[in-house]
C-alpha cells in the first residue's frame, strides 16, 4: 500500500491477482478507461500467460472491425478466455458465457460501473459480478464510493444536447432529399423532438437560410445552396447535391486518425494523427496487442511490420484518457475522506477506507482532511519554488478550467508565470515567486462574477473552437467528412472558420462551436456551480512542511509535464522515498 501514490500507473502491480481472478471463470470481460491502457493489460496478460494466446483478445474502437467480430463471435461461442476492452463493448452487446468482468482503474461513473458490471451474468439464473482492480490507492476509495452510490441507487442523470443547429441544418437537407416538405410542417415536426422543444423562431429560420445559401457569408458559392423552394414546399438543389449529402450523413465525428496497414497486407485499425505523427521509420509501438514497428508513414496509412523487440513499446494515446469523475461520484468520495478520521465513523467505513487509513492519517497529521463544508488550500515551498495545491473535488475538466481562470486572475493583478496541474481531486498552481493565498484573496480568485468573460480571456478559445468547428462543419454539410482528407478537412474548416466570423459573426454554428468547446472541454455549467459552491464554504489554508499525500499526485502529474521522461520518473520515485522516511519518522 502506497502512502504516496501518483496515477502514472497502469495497475501492473496487480497482474498475478488479475491473472488469477481470470483464471477462476471460464470467460471474462477486462474493460480499461483508455485504449492504451487496454493494449497495456493485453500485452501483460498474453506475457503471463502464453498458453491463452488463442483465447485472448483485444476490443477496442481503433482496432479493425474484423478482429473485433472475431472477439466478439468467441465471446458468444464460449471460446474466449478473456477480452480486454474500452466501452466498445458497453453497449448493445449480449454474450452469455461471460461470468464475471474486471474493471481496471477507476470506473469514473457510476452509470459506467453498472453498465460494464451488467455485461456479465446473462445466462439464466445466473448472478453479474464486477471486480474494480484500482491502479493506485486513492483509486480504492473511489471504487468504495461507486458501490455505495449504486448500493443506494443513486446514478447519473443524462444531459441531452439541445439546439445543435448543425444537426438540424443536415437534418432539413436531409428531409428534402426524401420528397421535400413544408416548412411549418417541419418546424411542427422538429418541435416535438426533446432536443429541439425550445427552438425559437429566429434559429428555425437561420438554419433553414443556411440550407438553403449557406448563409449570408456564403451565399455566393452555389455548393451551399443545398435546397430550393417550389411552389411553397422545399426540396434537394440537386441530385449531385443529394449524392453527396447522403454519402456524408451522421453525427457521430472523431479526430483525425490514420490507418495502420501490415507491410505485406492486410489492415490493423487505426490511430490518432497527433500520436503516430511524433514517430520516426524504426520506431516501435504495441498496437491491436501487436508489438509492431512502423515501416513508413504517408501521411494517410501507417506502414508497420511486426517488431522482434517486445520491450521498451511505445503505446498510442486516445483523447478518451480524459474521463473525469462525476459531479455524483466525486461528492461521495469527498465524503469518504472527510469522515475517514472522525470519531465513531470507524465501524461505517468500507473495507476499502480502512485500507487506506495510514494515508489519510498522514494527511490529516501533515495537513487536514477536505470535507464537504470547507475547501482546503495547500502552500508549500519546494527546492523549485512555490507551490499551491487546491482542492475542490469538482473532476479533472473541471480543474483544469478553474486553475487556468485562477492563475490568469493572478497574473492580472502581478505579472506572474505559473505552471498548473490537475487530476480528478485538485489543481496546482506553481512559480518561483510566493503566490498571495489569503482567504480573502481566495474569494476573489475564486468568484463567479464574470465566469464567462474571464475564461475565455484565459483561454485560447478562438483556436479552441476554431479546432472544434470541423466537426460541427461537417456534420452540418460545410466540408467533407472522408477519412482520406482529415487535414484538408481541418484546414477548409478552419478557413471557413475564419471568413464566418469576419463576414458573418452572428452565424450560429460559430455560437455553437464556442459553446461546445466551454462545456465539453471544461464542464462549464459545473464549472459555475462549483463556484458557487465555494463561495459557501470556508476555505482552510494550510502551510505543510512537505507534500501531502492527496497534493502528491497532482505534483507528479506538473513534474511529468515539464521534465523529460527519465528525469520525471526518477523525481518522483525519489520524492516519494523522502516522504515516506519522513512519514515513518513522524510516525
Amino acid at each position: 500500500m502506497e502512502r504516496f501514490p501518483w496515477a502514472g500507473h497502469m495497475g501492473m502491480r496487480l497482474l498475478p491477482q488479475v491473472v488469477a481472478a481470470i483464471d477462476r471463470a471460464a470467460t471474462t470481460l477486462v474493460f480499461t478507461n483508455t485504449r492504451s491502457q487496454a493494449e497495456r493489460w493485453h500485452d501483460a496478460i498474453a506475457a503471463a500467460r502464453p498458453d491463452w494466446k488463442k483465447a485472448l483478445a483485444l476490443h477496442h474502437g481503433s482496432v479493425d472491425r474484423d478482429l473485433r467480430a472475431k472477439a466478439e463471435e468467441g465471446l458468444r461461442r464460449g471460446k474466449m478466455k478473456c477480452v480486454v476492452a474500452t466501452s466498445s463493448l458497453d453497449l448493445g452487446v449480449d454474450f452469455g458465457p461471460v461470468e464475471q468482468v474486471l474493471q481496471i482503474g477507476s470506473p469514473k461513473g457510476i452509470a459506467r460501473l453498472l453498465q460494464r458490471a451488467g455485461r456479465s451474468g446473462h445466462a439464466p439464473g445466473a448472478l453479474g459480478r464486477l471486480v474494480c482492480v484500482p491502479t493506485h490507492a486513492l483509486e480504492l476509495i473511489e471504487c468504495a464510493a461507486a458501490r455505495a452510490a449504486v448500493a443506494d441507487g443513486v446514478v447519473e442523470a443524462r444531459r441531452p444536447l439541445v439546439n445543435s443547429l448543425d444537426c438540424l441544418a443536415q437534418h432539413i437537407v436531409t428531409v428534402a432529399c426524401s420528397g421535400g416538405f413544408r416548412a411549418e410542417e417541419l418546424l411542427a415536426e422538429v418541435r416535438r423532438t426533446r432536443a429541439f422543444a425550445d427552438l425559437d423562431d429566429a434559429s428555425w429560420r437561420w438554419a433553414l437560410d443556411f440550407a438553403a445559401r449557406g448563409g449570408p457569408a456564403l451565399a455566393a458559392y452555389p455548393n451551399y445552396a443545398k435546397i430550393i423552394e417550389r411552389f411553397g414546399r422545399w426540396y434537394v438543389a440537386s441530385k449531385a447535391i443529394a449524392r453527396r449529402h447522403r454519402m456524408g450523413i451522421g453525427t457521430i465525428t472523431g479526430d483525425a486518425t490514420v490507418e495502420v496497414k501490415w507491410l505485406r497486407g492486410g489492415r490493423l485499425g487505426t490511430v490518432e494523427e497527433s500520436f503516430i505523427s511524433r514517430l520516426n521509420e524504426g520506431d516501435r509501438f504495441l498496437f491491436a496487442g501487436r508489438p509492431l514497428v512502423l515501416f513508413r508513414f504517408d501521411g494517410l496509412t501507417a506502414w508497420v511490420k511486426r517488431s522482434r523487440v517486445t520491450t521498451a513499446l511505445q503505446v498510442p494515446r486516445w483523447n478518451g484518457g480524459r474521463m473525469p469523475l462525476s459531479t455524483l461520484l466525486s461528492s461521495a468520495v469527498l465524503d469518504l475522506v472527510g469522515d475517514a478520521t472522525r470519531p465513531g465513523r470507524a465501524k461505517t467505513m468500507p473495507r476499502e477506507v480502512h485500507a487506506v487509513l495510514p494515508l489519510l492519517e498522514i494527511q490529516s497529521r501533515w495537513s487536514r482532511l477536505p470535507d464537504r463544508d470547507t475547501l482546503l488550500v495547500e502552500r508549500w515551498e519546494g527546492r523549485d519554488g512555490h507551490h499551491l495545491f487546491v482542492f475542490p473535488f469538482e473532476g479533472r475538466l473541471v480543474h483544469e478550467g478553474l486553475a487556468s481562470l485562477v492563475a490568469w486572475r493572478i497574473a492580472r493583478a502581478k505579472p506572474a508565470t505559473l505552471t498548473l496541474a490537475c487530476n480528478d481531486w485538485g489543481f496546482e498552481l506553481a512559480g518561483r515567486d510566493a503566490i498571495i493565498a489569503d482567504d480573502r484573496s481566495w474569494r476573489q480568485l475564486l468568484s463567479p462574477a464574470n465566469l464567462l468573460e474571464d475564461l475565455l480571456a484565459c483561454l485560447n478559445s478562438t483556436e479552441m473552437a476554431r479546432r472544434h468547428f470541423r466537426e460541427i462543419a461537417r456534420v452540418a454539410g460545410l466540408v467533407s467528412g472522408s477519412q482520406q482528407s482529415d487535414r484538408q478537412t481541418q484546414a477548409s474548416a478552419g478557413l471557413i472558420f475564419d471568413v464566418l466570423a469576419e463576414h458573418d459573426a452572428g452565424n450560429m454554428l460559430l455560437a455553437q462551436a464556442r459553446r461546445e468547446v466551454l462545456e465539453q472541454q471544461f464542464e462549464f455549467r459545473r464549472l459555475h456551480d462549483a463556484l458557487e459552491a465555494v463561495a459557501a464554504k470556508e476555505i482552510r489554508i494550510v502551510d505543510t512542511p512537505r507534500i501531502s499525500p492527496l497534493a502528491f499526485p497532482i505534483w507528479a502529474e506538473f513534474v511529468q509535464s515539464r521534465l523529460t521522461t527519465k528525469d520525471w520518473l526518477t523525481q518522483i520515485t525519489d520524492m516519494a522515498r523522502e516522504l515516506e522516511q519522513a512519514a515513518a519518522t513522524s510516525g
